[in-house]
């Protein structure tokens, strides 16, 4: 556990959390659906898994497989977030790991619903049609408020998806946490004007260091959150 700014617990208005690496692990379809445009698109592989976590499928397409027409930019992204779900459902038929909750995540959701009024959101670089296969199949929470790739103009590391998703729960981004395992993610968070948990689920520590987190944790086992008058009280564990 690194913590930057020396407070094991903080009462905040509401938690804002990135979905792929920091609520589920879809790294093994990700990293399969990647494989197979790299063949298609003759990409450096190793460039593109270590860059794209993180970033909107569209802005991946128009960088990586350099494709700016709005038509096809649609389609391809249609196409890939299709080929990562159904590419984590083969790999869940044949015993592997798919799709999964990442630990700590149930129990933190399931304790932040017990909330009077909606206290959290998932802001997500994903598609809404992807985002909403992933988290049924991920088997997450009923979510009060969620942000897409749909809703923003600009992606991470824009700060716009954060500050969409405080502005879905009318909170100020600056009494939020941002929770984040992704290096754009964080710098989205940190812009919007909120704290930022980062969590080394998806990458390194040495990864995250240095982009402005108040808190590194190895995973969401080492919070605890409880509903308090006011807010959500957000604590530190070892």
């Amino acid at each position: 556990m690194t913590q930057t700014n020396g407070t094991p617990s903080v009462t905040v208005d509401g938690i804002l959390f990135d979905m792929d690496g920091t609520l589920l692990d879809s790294t093994p379809a990700v990293n399969a659906t990647w494989e197979q445009y790299a063949r298609e698109f003759n990409l450096d592989l190793e460039h593109v898994l270590k860059t794209s976590h993180g970033q909107r499928s569209i802005d991946n397409m128009r960088i990586f497989c350099k494709i700016t027409e709005p038509e096809a930019l649609h389609r391809e992204v249609v196409r890939f977030e299709t080929m990562i779900v159904d590419e984590a459902q083969r790999l869940k038929d044949e015993g592997k790991r798919g799709l999964v909750v990442l630990p700590g995540v149930v129990d933190m959701l399931t304790t932040l619903n017990a909330a009077p009024s909606p206290v959290w959101a998932i802001v997500t670089s994903a598609t809404r049609k992807y985002a909403s296969r992933a988290l049924a199949t991920g088997g997450i929470p009923p979510y009060p408020a969620l942000v897409t790739a749909d809703d923003v103009s600009l992606g991470k590391p824009d700060p716009e998806p954060y500050l969409a998703g405080a502005k879905k729960l009318r909170l100020d981004p600056a009494r939020c946490i941002v929770v984040e395992d992704a290096p754009t993610g964080i710098k989205s968070g940190v812009a919007c004007g909120a704290q930022v948990l980062a969590v080394c689920t998806s990458h390194p520590r040495e990864e995250l260091e240095g982009l402005g987190a108040a808190w590194i944790v190895d995973d969401l086992t080492k919070v605890q959150v409880e509903v308090v008058e006011g807010g959500v009280k957000v604590t530190i564990v070892e």
